[in-house]
């Protein structure tokens, strides 16, 4: 249960954000929230991170799709496992299934948040980010057993 309220709120945040960037700024518009550091910046993205891929709405789209299927398959065995496992797999699957529907409405992943240092990302990348670091932790430090 609390996987499922996890995954919500990730992809309910994830997409309100992305609709009340849509509705107030213009595509390339940004604004200064702490300057020189941070800005919100609309970005809509093509590709992947640091925009690999540009243009493959098909594949990334189908990816996803297949990764939600293996996730379902696997998902009893995955929910014995340690909660980084467990739950960064959630917060991973909530970020590709936000940007797949980007993908799937405009062809495109919608960023904004922009520190200038790094390429604009959203907060479905930021999930995604933090599941993929939390099963990596739990690999590397965690012991190997299933609860």
């Amino acid at each position: 249960m609390l996987a499922a309220l996890l995954f919500l709120l990730i992809l309910v945040v994830d997409q309100c954000t992305k609709f009340v960037v849509q509705m107030e700024m213009i595509p390339g518009q940004s604004w200064e929230v702490f300057p020189p550091f941070f800005s919100l910046t609309y970005v809509l993205n093509p590709g992947a991170a640091f925009g690999i891929l540009e243009h493959q709405r098909f594949f990334f789209v189908f990816a996803c799709i297949v990764l939600l299927l293996l996730f379902l398959y696997f998902y009893p065995k995955l929910r014995r496992m340690s909660p980084s496992i467990h739950y960064g797999c959630v917060a991973m699957l909530a970020g590709a299934v936000g940007n797949m529907l980007d993908r799937i409405h405009t062809g495109l992943v919608i960023d904004f948040f922009d520190f200038h240092f790094w390429p604009v990302f959203n907060v479905a990348d930021i999930a995604i980010v933090i599941g993929v670091f939390l099963m990596a932790c739990a690999i590397l430090f965690g012991k190997d057993e299933e609860k």
